[in-house]
């Protein structure tokens, strides 16, 4: 993990820090995670992730359950609650949900679209003058602030020798991305925009995943028809 990869205090679970915080985030991930799972993620002892678990589950933000996975006995895995859920921002989703259904009602669903479209134009002209001049480096620091600024919860973590894998921890709509996915696919575009950048995704939280992922593959500037957005990895 890089200096750019994560804002501490705006890509962490709301009143979470430390070990916890990092127990919660991998379980946000993955879904559900055993013991022994988490202990090799993290690197934490066995008993230092019993403690943790112990304490979580107290505050009601985890529980244990039986999962099968493949053959042998079930074995006993841990989730997020829906209070554990809770700690990752979904900031205007209410609002916006409300928005988009007064649009629909009285212009139509395309309307409600370009709406929802329009929010990432907006942000690439204010990232713009910004970006201009801006370092490689620097320009993933600029964009992970600005996403994390919006809940997104974002983390870049080098992929070879050029490329980038981010993962967005956290949607701060999930709901208004299952009724509209048209907004998935303008984010996309806004990222191969900004990072200048042929743009892949991979997981996808509105399809059940625990991430948003996306493949960050920078072009050179000035390369025409070079950035652009490609078909998910199967």
């Amino acid at each position: 993990m890089t200096s750019v990869d994560r804002t501490e205090t705006e890509s962490r679970p709301l009143g979470l820090k430390g070990p916890r915080a990092d127990v919660v985030m991998e379980l946000k991930g993955q879904g559900s995670l055993t013991a022994k799972d988490i202990s090799a993620r993290l690197g934490l002892s066995m008993n230092a992730v019993r403690h943790h678990m112990k304490e979580l589950e107290a505050a009601g933000l985890v529980f244990h359950a039986r999962e099968h996975r493949g053959v042998g006995a079930p074995a006993f895995v841990y989730k997020l609650t829906a209070a554990g859920a809770a700690l990752f921002p979904q900031r205007y989703e209410d609002a916006v949900s409300r928005l988009l259904d007064h649009v629909v009602a009285r212009e139509g669903r395309a309307a409600a679209v370009e709406v929802l479209e329009a929010k990432y134009r907006d942000l690439a002209s204010t990232l713009a003058p910004i970006l201009e001049a801006a370092t490689p480096a620097e320009r993933l620091e600029i964009v992970t602030r600005a996403l994390a600024a919006e809940g997104y919860m974002p983390e870049f973590r080098p992929n070879g020798p050029d490329g980038h894998h981010l993962v967005e921890h956290n949607c701060p709509i999930p709901h208004v991305a299952e009724r509209f996915p048209e907004v998935c696919e303008a984010e996309a575009r806004f990222l191969a925009e900004v990072l200048v950048a042929d743009i892949t995704r991979g997981l996808h939280i509105a399809s059940g995943c625990g991430t948003c992922e996306y493949q960050v593959r920078p072009v050179a500037l000035g390369s025409p028809g070079s950035v652009g957005v490609n078909q998910e990895q199967s």
